[in-house]
């Protein structure tokens, strides 16, 4: 069973940084792609970022590229979503996942999901 602890989340105003920590338990964190996805209250769960197994290749939702930046250190078993120039619009729980399939980079699907950190950006 994998279990991913998401961590670093927090109030802040808008245009300020945060940035957010996921760390899974398995010894195969390496050969999987991670992802980031956000749900705000009232609306459905979204894609926001996901980086491929080694780190070389990410993939962003429009609404945050050039503001987020997914990355991940396989030594240590965690992937990051740094996130620059918040907006309100941006207030949700963020989620860490798995991807379902070794050595597959996409939007989904995954399989294993974090609990959340709730990131809150007031104006």
């Amino acid at each position: 069973q994998v279990q991913l602890t998401e961590s670093g989340g927090g109030l802040v105003q808008a245009g300020d940084s945060l940035r957010v920590s996921c760390v899974a338990s398995d010894h195969t964190f390496s050969t999987y792609s991670m992802g980031w996805f956000r749900q705000a209250p009232g609306n459905a769960r979204e894609f926001v970022a996901a980086i491929s197994w080694q780190g070389s290749n990410t993939l962003y939702a429009d609404s945050v590229k050039g503001r987020f930046t997914i990355s991940r250190d396989n030594a240590k078993n965690t992937v990051y979503l740094q996130m620059n120039n918040l907006k309100p619009e941006d207030t949700a729980d963020y989620y860490c996942a798995r991807a379902r399939e070794q050595f597959v980079l996409s939007r989904g699907p995954f399989d294993y999901w974090g609990q959340g950190t709730q990131v809150t950006v007031s104006s």
